[in-house]
């Protein structure tokens, strides 16, 4: 196996490709899809985003310390592209992409109706990073879509059919190679002989 040396880049795919919402009072909200998004905290919970500060968003975040991420599934592939290469200043993306802008419940700023999940976010640090400003955020609180949760009320969110970004393509999420801790996982024996069993009446 031979590897090429390349110049420092970004290539840490795949990514979650979202679609993060805010607003001004008064003023019309805005979608901007971000790929630099991510987890950095379990206790409290916290995002974050990165954003270039020419970016209409940029300010609108700013100003108020909230935004929503919410998750792109494959019916919103489109709009999570089309929302990514247009700005704010120059379209109503809610409108153009015939979205809903949905209520949060901690935050003003709105999450995306037909996003399996927002999370409502407050800004508690910005972090100038170059070309990016990464806002690192506390989760407020997350609105699940109840299409979503099983029998037992958890989330599935496989029904979903959620996206990926991956060296500038996206991506619908495949089959799924096992769970967490699968790997060290021991092997329940109780059910092991239960299988011996059925084989043998089988052949029986």
């Amino acid at each position: 196996m031979s590897k090429q040396m390349w110049k420092p880049g970004n290539m840490l795919y795949p990514i979650p490709a979202v679609m993060v919402s805010c607003a001004r009072e008064g003023e019309k909200p805005n979608i901007i899809t971000v790929a630099w998004a991510g987890n950095v905290c379990s206790s409290p919970a916290c995002v974050s985003i990165s954003v270039r500060p020419e970016r209409y968003s940029y300010d609108i975040i700013s100003e108020t310390g909230e935004f929503v991420i919410n998750l792109t599934s494959k019916s919103l592939a489109y709009a999570s592209d089309w929302c990514g290469v247009r700005s704010g200043k120059d379209f109503d993306k809610f409108k153009e992409m015939r979205l809903t802008p949905s209520q949060s419940n901690k935050i003003s700023a709105p999450g995306i109706e037909e996003s399996p999940v927002n999370i409502e976010c407050r800004v508690i640090q910005s972090i100038p990073l170059g070309t990016h400003v990464m806002f690192v955020a506390e989760v407020m609180c997350v609105d699940v879509d109840e299409e979503y949760l099983d029998e037992k009320g958890r989330l599935d969110l496989k029904k979903a059919n959620l996206v990926a970004y991956s060296h500038g393509e996206y991506f619908e999420l495949g089959k799924k190679l096992g769970k967490f801790g699968y790997s060290v996982a021991k092997k329940n024996p109780a059910k092991k002989n239960k299988k011996k069993d059925k084989v043998k009446k089988t052949k029986k």
